[in-house]
């Protein structure tokens, strides 16, 4: 092996946290490399709701502009029906004091091409596609690198280079390696379900909505997007093979009874498309250990349910940039350092973690026994009686209890709009023209 390569911090995970954790550095006058085990971000069923807190940072980075061009669509409230069947708002985001006051559903190969274009501006910045992490490199009991191999790595076919750094981020996701080799434990939380994740291909028009809908027993989520609906079902966890058993025709049935605008298209759903997600929720006492900070899912993995795990992620990854640029500049980071992130981020993650085990309790049952989603009757009294209230879960989960900001040095003016920019999103929060650049395979079709 040739001599280590050096940087001032190396981040092991390509998604939002690690990306968004390079750029900022990178804007902070840290030399930093991404590493991406994937050879590009092109993967369906992945987190695609972009909550107010990322909308506002883009804002602040002087990319939403950027994030206009690309499509997607607007949510302004979370709702559920009432005992009477009618719609009533648990959590409503436009109540938010933000610049946008909404989420939106975009590809998030999107969102991770526009960032990582983004730090390639950055002359600190730099992101390794189709490299892993292979180990932790460890001295005197403190982690001063990483181990990696891919195609790319040092232009050599599935070459082995080491790296090091003052800080290692991972930001590898809930099966972190990173983690493990770190023998950083993780407590798990209780989640009763998993989910099947399938698309079906349609122009129907769905509501703008990420608000379960159960029927017959059966619960769902649809994501419009496109040209197709992203569908999530909800299944008792460990229930994957039973279900499979029924075969195809029960599912088609019962996508059609709880979306009956889908029921022409429930002919394309076949068994080996759908996808499974094993449903963790978890958490990490702790986030580090000397010369390695984890972060994002890699210490606290969240259910789909609600989006909130990329938003959670990228506030930790610039909390992380916040606190830790001065230190690595300096080229020396410390276990207090590294402790105050993690108490920096503790009580929203707490915060998210209660909220999202209420939705648990209220959606499980009905998952396992059938029924409709009813919230507890206390709760759906209160928010009608008083509305202004739904601007809490809303703040929970769209902004956080400790939201974060980006740091001044990593600030830029939303200065390219003019020569060539167009904001196609129109009054209904949908864009009109897609960026080709960045539109995955699955959406040509």
């Amino acid at each position: 092996m040739e001599a280590p390569e050096e940087f001032d911090a190396i981040i092991v995970g390509g998604g939002p946290a690690g990306v968004v954790t390079g750029l900022l550095l990178a804007r902070g006058g840290v030399k930093v490399v991404v590493l991406e085990k994937h050879e590009d971000f092109f993967r369906d069923f992945r987190g695609d709701t972009v909550h107010p807190s990322t909308l506002r940072l883009l804002d602040e980075l002087g990319l939403y502009h950027r994030f206009a061009q690309i499509t997607h669509r607007r949510v302004s409230n979370i709702s559920l029906a009432d005992r009477d069947g009618q719609d009533f708002i648990l959590g409503d985001l436009s109540r938010l004091n933000a610049p946008h006051p909404f989420m939106t559903i975009a590809p998030q190969w999107d969102f991770l091409n526009l960032l990582a274009e983004a730090g390639e501006a950055e002359p600190g910045f730099e992101l390794r596609m189709g490299v892993e992490m292979t180990s932790l490199v460890w001295a005197d009991g403190r982690v001063i690198g990483v181990r990696a191999q891919g195609p790319d790595v040092a232009q050599k076919p599935a070459g082995e280079v080491e790296l090091r750094a003052p800080l290692v981020i991972a930001a590898d996701g809930r099966w972190s390696l990173a983690r493990e080799q770190a023998r950083l434990p993780v407590r798990e939380l209780h989640s009763g379900i998993d989910v099947w994740w399938f698309r079906i291909d349609t122009e129907a028009q769905l509501p703008d909505s990420v608000a379960p809908r159960s029927s017959g027993g059966s619960v769902f989520v649809a994501i419009p997007r496109d040209g197709h609906v992203q569908m999530a079902r909800l299944i008792p966890k460990g229930e994957d093979a039973r279900l499979r058993a029924e075969g195809v025709e029960a599912l088609r049935s019962a996508v059609a009874a709880a979306f009956p605008v889908l029921a022409e298209d429930v002919s394309g759903i076949e068994v080996d498309d759908v996808k499974l997600l094993d449903v963790r929720r978890n958490e990490a006492p702790r986030w580090f250990v000397d010369g390695l900070l984890c972060i994002g899912d890699a210490v606290h993995a969240m259910s789909p349910l609600g989006g909130v795990g990329v938003n959670l992620a990228v506030q930790d990854g610039v909390a992380t940039a916040r606190l830790l640029a001065g230190p690595l500049r300096a080229g020396a980071v410390s276990a207090r350092d590294l402790r105050r992130v993690q108490q920096r981020r503790l009580l929203t993650t707490k915060a998210v973690e209660l909220l999202q085990g209420g939705i648990h309790r209220m959606i499980e049952p009905v998952v396992h026994h059938g029924g409709d989603i009813r919230p507890p009757a206390a709760l759906e009294w209160l928010l009608k009686t008083f509305p202004a209230l739904t601007v809490v879960p809303a703040r929970i989960l769209g902004m956080g209890v400790t939201p974060e900001h980006a740091p001044e040095f990593a600030r830029m003016p939303d200065g390219d709009r003019g020569a060539g920019f167009v904001d196609n999103s129109n009054s209904d929060g949908k864009a009109d023209c897609p960026v080709a650049a960045h539109t995955a395979p699955q959406e040509q079709r």
